[in-house]
């Protein structure tokens, strides 16, 4: 069916009548819908609202109705999101983008004033603080000051940016994190502007330049993270290309046990869908479970969703909704107009109700427990009994990462720990420090980092309140950190300070050293600070696996701290329960954290708050706390109302180590080149399974003796005031020298060194990968990257593709990868190519070594096969590679060099 229906209905909600694209109207001309998945749903009433038989034709709206008869569907359509939500590490790119953006359309002899966001753009400034300063009254205002003086080149940027585009808004630092702001203010769940003179009403729905965008889904939100350079084609009027996803049903039921917190749900969720394989695909939550479950608690599920692969966590409007709508203080005429708009478009959820699914699967929230989830990976979940076995695992492997199946065989042998290993914290032999004037042994498992921090769980109430209770608790007992630990608090908005404040728990949380640091995501994003001296030095002279314990959402290796080789994620009672403990080798389920007063054992039950102290608790917030807090979000201190602002419309790039003119619209034409076949390319690296974006281009330390490290030194910067990769992502310079560079990647070219490192083929030279990318360069040799599975998991991070093409990689030939990173890939004019059905680099025999060349590339079709010979010394080897270009639009953004060449042309009518 090509038609399109005519669905617009008014609805009045108090005195103010809206107009709206209607699904039951549709439905009367396209097929029932009643058990249509809500999300689809939402997507449906997009493709009706922007129908305009070219961008969006009857067909595809025929499409999602009948998605319903198989639960998939082959159908690409055409999505526009309501708005776009940066953060600040991948916003300061995005403006630099547009940005250089500008400049090319006035070296085309075009109007640079042509390019301005379309639709509303937000971006918060969340991602830059460090955890310089910790344990102190005067933490938060020394690392503040040491934020603003570290990146004023990079915010100057930003206040000339939200004075040269219209629709483009900043919420200054020190505020908050951007998916708590999203979910406490941002989101309305139904949006409204005026369009010809009437109220138009809609989904509230969006794209985020951070992958945990996700977040606001517990928010009945349809959301999303995609790359910076998708987000800033969204945000010029461009489609986000997709397949209609597959949308798998996960049925919550019962209720959590006493003890048992949204965090271990979380974790328990995560390991199961991530088992299930949902990635690309959306995931539904439904079940009479949900009418027990607390909005945060929704939120926190919802966050996670880049660790179980789905695409979104989607949870639909209900009365918990408009409950958390009215506390964080929206009009009641939004709430009104929730509850009406949701309830006529068939939104709302109804009990017993359960759409058509994809596929499903199901929890009883009653069989939850008290859980952990590492080393290395948000989805290897350890019960908290079972963390010494698992550390133990740790120290056999060595830097092995230790597989969900090796886990399972772990913990199957009946609590035998493995041979060689010591399982006893006490037994542990470690080097003698001193420290703050106390000695102690440091040892293997010892806990240096415990960070209450992101966006995952300092948005929930009940979790930050649980920690602030079992700090009280252990404090009236005599219990202290232990002093090799580095404790911090990075709330996600001023509202949690508030409310500990309520209640008298910060206090408690100061006297043990979790003060607060900075509103941020600090260590989760890598910005957890330099250890104390004394302690990197045990830590590095006895080359110690030690630890780190925060209640975020990513471990990554390499990602939290350079030094800290494991990585778990907990709830926040039990990061302040493990500096306590200052070991990840008690069994915090058996041994004391420590000894009381009186000498006598202080056991975890001993100090755990009851769900009754924590809903007493949680029962101080209110409403008042959130007007206080978001009544002037956009302003800023004094600082940053100091920064100085150029005024024009082309930006005026200085001489900065933050913000270069980038190289991606050099010499650009209005009409783009013949995409021309890669002959002879040589192996820049030869990667792994599950390589994330912070293997690929990390965001955390830079190291002096790195390439980026002596770029910086060349140009006047010392290694103390170097900052992160993240902080200098308005820099091309530092940011492809910091490809590839992170510390714990492994290039299986070289056998055993950790690091940015490879071979230069054929001088057999080995050298950093930017070094040979640019050995390459000089010699115009073309480059491709050979991985696993899962290329590409993790954070949404456009520099891991920006980078990828400066350093020459014209294809990534990989078994599988991460839908964003993919996305990412093409929009910088980088070809994604699958190994078929068992070929990969193990079957082939490669080493590296091997010259590559790719035919076909100027025909490519989406999903078609490419032939791509791979030269060895004693021959050549072929593969029928999977071009993993999925849509006709994307196939259009890679003939075009990327995605924001495409949409440059178009916005001047060259394309």
């Amino acid at each position: 069916m090509s038609k399109i229906p005519d669905t617009r209905q008014t609805l009045d909600v108090g005195s103010q009548q809206y107009h709206y694209y209607s699904l039951p109207k549709a439905a009367d001309a396209l097929g029932n819908i009643d058990r249509l998945p809500k999300t689809l749903k939402i997507l449906l009433e997009n493709q009706l609202r922007f129908a305009d038989d070219e961008s969006v034709e009857g067909a595809d709206l025929q499409a999602l109705v009948d998605w319903q008869k198989e639960g998939k569907s082959s159908r690409e359509i055409g999505y526009r999101p309501a708005r776009v939500l940066m953060q600040d590490f991948t916003g300061v790119p995005g403006v630099v983008d547009l940005a250089s953006m500008r400049d090319a359309v006035q070296k085309l002899g075009e109007d640079p004033a042509r390019i301005n966001p379309l639709s509303p753009v937000d971006l918060v400034i969340d991602h830059s603080v460090m955890v310089d300063e910790f344990g102190n009254a005067t933490a938060f205002e020394d690392n503040v000051e040491l934020e603003m003086k570290r990146n004023r080149e990079r915010y100057e940027f930003l206040r000339w940016g939200q004075h040269a585009f219209n629709n483009f808004r900043v919420v200054p630092p020190g505020t908050g994190i951007c998916h708590q702001v999203n979910l406490e203010y941002l989101g309305r769940t139904v949006w409204s502007k005026e369009e010809d003179g009437k109220t138009l009403a809609y989904p509230d729905t969006l794209v985020g330049t951070d992958s945990h965008t996700t977040m606001i889904n517990g928010l009945g939100i349809l959301g999303w993270g995609v790359g910076g350079i998708e987000a800033e084609a969204a945000m010029l009027g461009q489609p986000v290309s997709m397949l209609i996803p597959e949308v798998v049903g996960f049925e919550l039921s019962g209720k959590l046990r006493e003890g048992i917190t949204a965090t271990d749900l979380v974790l328990t969720v995560t390991e199961m869908l991530r088992s299930k394989g949902v990635v690309g695909k959306f995931v539904e939550f439904y079940g009479d479970g949900l009418d027990t479950l607390p909005l945060a608690d929704r939120a926190t599920i919802a966050n996670m969703s880049p660790e179980y692969g789905a695409t979104c966590g989607f949870f639909p409007v209900d009365d918990e909704t408009l409950r958390y709508l009215r506390l964080t203080g929206r009009e009641d005429e939004q709430v009104a107009l929730v509850e009406a708009y949701s309830k006529a478009q068939g939104l709302w959820r109804e009990p017993g109700a359960e759409p058509i699914f994809s596929d499903s699967l199901g929890l009883d929230m009653g069989t939850v427990e008290a859980s952990l989830a590492g080393p290395k990976r948000p989805q290897d979940r350890v019960t908290l009994g079972d963390m010494p076995k698992a550390f133990a695992k740790v120290m056999e492997n060595g830097d092995k990462t230790t597989t969900s199946e090796e886990k399972g065989r772990l913990f199957s042998e009946g609590g035998q720990t493995a041979v060689g290993v010591s399982r006893s914290y006490e037994h542990a032999d470690g080097p003698a420090v001193s420290y703050k004037g106390e000695e102690f042994k440091l040892d293997p498992g010892a806990v240096v980092i415990a960070a209450i921090t992101s966006c995952t769980n300092t948005s929930n109430p009940s979790v930050m309140m649980a920690a602030g209770l079992l700090a009280r608790k252990a404090r009236e007992k005599g219990l202290t950190s232990q002093p090799w630990v580095k404790t911090s608090l990075a709330p996600g908005s001023k509202v949690v300070t508030d409310y500990l404040t309520a209640t008298g728990l910060n206090e408690d949380l100061d006297a043990l050293g979790f003060n607060l640091v900075g509103y941020g995501c600090t260590t989760c994003i890598g910005n957890s600070g330099p250890l104390p001296e004394e302690i990197e030095k045990a830590v590095t002279d006895g080359d110690l696996t030690v630890a780190s314990v925060l209640s975020g959402n990513r471990n990554f290796e390499g990602r939290v701290h350079p030094l800290v080789k494991t990585n778990w994620l907990a709830s926040p009672p039990l990061v302040v329960a493990y500096a306590l403990a200052g070991n990840v080798q008690k069994n915090l389920a058996e041994d004391p954290l420590g000894t009381d007063k009186d000498g006598n054992p202080v056991y975890l039950k001993d100090v755990w708050p009851s769900q009754a102290e924590i809903a007493d608790a949680v029962a101080q917030v209110n409403t008042k706390m959130y007007h206080k807090e978001y009544a002037a979000v956009f302003e800023g201190d004094d600082t940053w109302k100091a920064i100085n602002v150029p005024q024009s419309q082309v930006y005026e790039w200085p001489d900065s180590t933050y913000i270069q003119h980038p190289p991606f619209f050099e010499g650009m034409k209005r009409e783009p080149d013949t995409v021309e076949d890669v002959k002879n390319a040589r192996v820049l690296a030869m990667l792994g399974d599950s390589v994330t974006t912070d293997h690929i281009s990390p965001a955390g330390a830079i190291k002096p003796d790195s390439p980026a490290g002596r770029y910086l030194q060349e140009n006047g910067i010392k290694p103390v005031d170097f900052n992160s990769y993240g902080s200098r992502r308005g820099n091309h310079e530092v940011m492809m020298r910091g490809t590839f560079a992170n510390v714990r990647i492994q290039n299986e070219m070289l056998d055993g060194v950790v690091g940015g490192e490879t071979r230069h083929v054929p001088s057999g030279e080995q050298m950093s990968i930017y070094d040979a990318a640019m050995k390459y360069q000089q010699e115009g040799t073309p480059l491709v990257v050979i991985a696993g599975k899962e290329y590409g998991t993790g954070s949404s991070r456009d520099w891991a593709a920006k980078g990828t093409l400066l350093l020459g990689v014209r294809a990534v030939l990989a078994e599988s990868y991460e839908r964003i990173h993919r996305s990412n890939l093409i929009g910088m004019g980088v070809v994604p190519l699958q190994f078929p059905e068992g070929q990969d680099r193990k079957s082939l025999g490669l080493t590296g070594d091997e010259e590559v060349s790719i035919e076909g590339l100027a025909e490519l079709t989406p999903g078609g096969t490419v032939k791509v010979t791979i030269h060895t010394a004693d021959g050549e080897k072929n593969v029928d590679a999977k071009c993993r270009i999925d849509t006709e639009n994307e196939l259009s953004y890679y003939r075009h060099g990327g995605i924001l060449h495409y949409v440059l042309r178009k916005m001047i009518g060259a394309a």
